[in-house]
């Protein structure tokens, strides 16, 4: 009967336990040089090996013990492990805070728009409109695509005006065709044939 009871807890142990990461590796982000307070936390979250090697790259850009374990609880909450290290990564050596990646984070868009929040940054853009147009990107509001602002500053256009387009409702098609008309002037300025007269003789 013990027997019997005893390998029944086994099942169960096993049965219940399945999903449970109870062998993880933490060595590696001890080694990153994350706290022991951050370890306990990340245990109690269930983290993954996958998980860890993901904040090994967080920690080597230098987030915090608090960023790493909130970046695994919100993937958590969107029933996923967390797997975007690099693209979190990206965003803390684009100069973004660690409030911003992870309103990012929470958001779950971490993958999806990391690339152009980086580029945004690269651009040279001041960070009120960075985070403006980020925040229109994260509330699924319509907002520019990174190259259509890109090339609307190249053609010598300030973050007011922009920002004004964007505000507007300007889609990509039409800040290409704006791009299109202000580049063929930009081109053609100054190409006007001009008589130069020269001294008359004496």
């Amino acid at each position: 009967m013990k027997s019997s009871a005893l390998l029944l807890g086994v099942c169960v142990f096993f049965i219940g336990g399945c999903k449970q990461h109870v062998l993880t590796d933490y060595r590696p982000l001890d080694r990153a040089g994350m706290w022991s307070s951050g370890l306990e936390q990340l245990k109690s979250l269930n983290t993954a090996d996958s998980e860890v090697a993901q904040l090994v790259k967080v920690k080597q850009a230098r987030l915090s013990d608090d960023a790493c374990v909130a970046l695994v609880s919100a993937a958590h909450e969107r029933k996923h492990p967390f797997a975007s290290g690099d693209s979190a990564a990206n965003l803390a050596g684009a100069g973004y805070s660690e409030a911003q990646i992870l309103d990012i984070a929470r958001a779950d868009q971490l993958d999806a728009i990391s690339g152009d929040a980086v580029a945004l940054h690269l651009i040279g853009l001041s960070d009120n409109f960075v985070q403006f147009v980020l925040q229109r990107r994260l509330q699924g509001q319509a907002t520019l695509g990174t190259p259509q602002i890109a090339r609307l500053k190249n053609t010598g256009l300030s973050e007011k005006q922009i920002l004004d387009k964007v505000k507007s409702g300007m889609t990509d098609a039409q800040a290409d065709r704006e791009v299109a008309n202000r580049e063929a002037v930009r081109n053609h300025a100054g190409t006007g044939f001009v008589r130069v007269h020269g001294r008359k003789p004496h």
